[in-house]
């Protein structure tokens, strides 16, 4: 009797296998994978809350098409109000109470600061975070620690690159979030113009608590400089654009990419305000005419239309959203049945050469394990008034 009954039960060892190789961490079991989230759903930096609700709706539509390897996503979000202390507060939350298998798109850069020692203490991974500080790509320090969009150094090196070539002689002004996010791109610039910094004539920085940047660009306007460096968020660059235009000072003038919507910055700026800022892109942005008929593009409008009908068809914000949601749910379909944190992170760490459909030509998802930085292609472009234009070749990475 106990003879039959070993082989019966290897019998069904060996017809199920799989079943054998199911590995779960908190958060994952065979009905659901549950990813944590921080959003500035309110406050100074409110303009990205559509990253999160964008994303939100991707995974609704993830769900409704059966979820990744039959597993639902619980996609669990709270508004932290780009405030570090409230992001500590929350990330806790999710990892302590809500039990999350990880964080995701965790957005700013003093919000993922203030818990990226918690993160990779707790070894729960803090993936694909909504900021380009280069400090997310340090696998050896930080191994639970992942980016996803270009640097911010990088960026504003190519901007640095582009002046010195274009206009030798400039007077460059800068404004800057006075954070880990502006001094980082703040740095790139001088170490892209190198012995060239002496361009700088002014540089002025400002709090996200400030109400208006108005009086730092009356500074700026006020130095001469014919060239403008724009480091700041949503709202403030707004405030920058209008208020440069409305004194008359009229200098070559650089948006940083995290502040380029159409929606979200440039229409409440004025449109006609805007026009030749130039600035670097990796998506495609939903009002360029060359992909009015890309497939990609119909695609992601049907998908904001079914599932996230408030949201933006200008916003850059809800590309953005789509996009990174496509690489989670890449990393997930790798994960397979291994669903522990530490896979997860060998399988964000192992993304070869994939390509999202709403990013640019010839821009890639590329990790590695030395390689933390899935995507270090950029193209400049400048805005005619109704939509940005595209110039150049694509640069940088891979």
């Amino acid at each position: 009797m106990k003879l039959r009954f070993f082989i019966g039960m290897l019998a069904a060892s060996l017809a199920f296998p799989a079943l054998a190789q199911k590995k779960y961490d908190p958060g994952a079991s065979d009905s659901e994978i549950r990813i944590g989230n921080t959003n500035p759903y309110s406050g100074p930096a409110s303009a990205y809350g559509t990253i999160g609700k964008s994303i939100a709706a991707y995974f609704k539509m993830v769900n409704d098409q059966g979820g990744i390897n039959g597993r639902k996503i619980n996609f669990i979000s709270y508004d932290d109000g780009y405030s570090p202390p409230r992001t500590v507060e929350m990330a806790r939350k999710l990892v302590e109470q809500d039990q999350v298998l990880f964080m995701f798109q965790t957005l700013g850069t003093p919000s993922n600061t203030a818990i990226h020692k918690y993160m990779n203490m707790k070894k729960v991974p803090q993936m694909m975070v909504a900021t380009g500080a280069t400090k997310w790509n340090d696998p050896k320090g930080n191994p639970w620690t992942m980016g996803w969009q270009p640097n911010y150094q990088g960026e504003a090196q190519i901007y640095a690159q582009h002046i010195i070539k274009t206009k030798p002689d400039a007077k460059i002004a800068v404004l800057y979030q006075n954070d880990d996010y502006g001094k980082d791109y703040l740095k790139g610039l001088h170490d892209g113009l190198g012995a060239k910094k002496s361009m700088i004539v002014k540089e002025v920085s400002y709090e996200v608590s400030d109400p208006t940047v108005d009086s730092q660009i009356v500074q700026l306007a006020a130095s001469g400089a014919d060239v403008f460096i724009n480091i700041t968020t949503p709202k403030f660059a707004a405030q920058a654009i209008r208020k440069a235009y409305d004194i008359g000072w009229k200098p070559v003038q650089y948006l940083n990419n995290v502040s380029i919507g159409i929606g979200s910055v440039l229409t409440p700026a004025g449109l006609d305000k805007s026009v030749g800022l130039l600035t670097v892109a990796y998506l495609k942005e939903p009002n360029d005419k060359q992909f009015e008929n890309d497939a990609a593009m119909t695609q992601w409008r049907e998908f904001m239309k079914k599932y996230y009908p408030d949201g933006s068809l200008i916003d850059n914000l809800n590309v953005y959203g789509y996009s990174v949601g496509q690489t989670i749910a890449q990393v997930l379909k790798q994960c397979g049945d291994n669903l522990t944190r530490e896979n997860v992170m060998r399988q964000a760490a192992n993304i070869k050469r994939y390509r999202v459909d709403t990013l640019l030509p010839g821009v890639l998802v590329d990790t590695g394990a030395d390689d933390f930085a899935p995507i270090e292609s950029v193209q400049l472009q400048r805005f005619n008034g109704k939509e940005w234009i595209r110039f150049g070749e694509v640069m940088g990475g891979r």
